[in-house]
């Protein structure tokens, strides 16, 4: 009975998965669908294994026995995704340890590190409280009117928390990268995470002289992983575009999130509700 859930797991989230269209519609609209997609199927599979777990290797289930299989897979399974978390963590705070031995500036009343390379980068390092980080070459490139539309991106991605709410679904991309279309969704968070920040800085400074210091930025590599980084110049050229064409038509206001759009994600929880059945 066990093997039956694994199957019927696996099955729905591999079907929920190739849901996937092209993007469509506002921000609030694209933002739901590309969230609900990217983590319901990694939860339902969670939440199987987790059930499975909980019942144990012994007894029935709707009268047909459990074994040892299942059992040992839904644990193998939790502890690939445990070792995954913890890789990633460490990676993260060799990442946060390297930033901080970088000496501190003052800019414009906010504190940033300086990281001594030439290549144009300005990003947000860390986790929950993460730290701005500036280049040398930024510096001496970008003017102070364009620098300051630059931070303010940063604050965007400060303000909504990016770099430890993208960790976390770093973390599920990498546990779940077998599923259908985890690429193309983890591509869309991540021009939706960019445009939320662009349009927190538009609010604050000119649109179109951040627009420009984003074509100046973006043509520098990036320095640091998405997962646990956000930075202005993280860009594609797919994503530079739709960025481009969103501050020139002026970004559309960011809504607060509603309880209610995460109700959908309750039904992964159901394999748990299995555990009653369980003798």
């Amino acid at each position: 009975m066990h093997l039956i859930m694994i199957v019927a797991a696996f099955f729905i989230a591999c079907w929920t998965r190739c849901q996937w269209r092209l993007p469509q519609g506002s921000w609030s609209q694209r933002w739901q669908t590309a969230l609900f997609l990217f983590l319901f199927p990694p939860l339902l599979i969670f939440m199987t294994a987790i059930a499975l777990i909980c019942m144990g290797p012994q007894g029935k289930m709707s009268g047909l026995y459990t074994g040892w299989f299942s059992y040992v897979l839904a644990l193998s399974s939790l502890a690939f995704f445990g070792i995954l978390c913890i890789k990633l963590a460490w990676g993260g705070w060799q990442s946060v340890k390297s930033t901080r031995n970088c000496p501190l500036v003052n800019l414009a009343g906010k504190q940033a590190r300086l990281l001594d390379t030439g290549a144009l980068f300005a990003g947000q390092i860390g986790f929950w409280q993460p730290e701005l980080v500036l280049s040398q070459g930024l510096l001496q490139t970008l003017s102070a009117e364009q620098l300051e539309t630059v931070i303010a991106h940063e604050q965007g991605h400060y303000h909504y928390r990016d770099t430890f709410w993208f960790f976390w679904l770093g973390w599920v991309r990498s546990c779940t990268a077998w599923l259908p279309n985890t690429e193309a969704l983890w591509q869309e968070l991540l021009i939706l995470r960019e445009l939320r920040a662009d349009a927190h800085a538009a609010s604050q400074v000119d649109p179109l002289l951040l627009a420009e210091s984003l074509l100046l930025v973006v043509s520098s590599p990036p320095v640091s992983s998405e997962i646990f980084c956000a930075a202005l110049g993280s860009s594609g050229v797919e994503r530079l575009e739709q960025r481009i064409e969103a501050l020139l038509a002026q970004p559309e206001p960011i809504p607060e999130v509603q309880l209610q759009s995460w109700n959908g994600f309750l039904l992964a929880f159901l394999p748990l509700v299995t555990v009653i059945f369980h003798t």
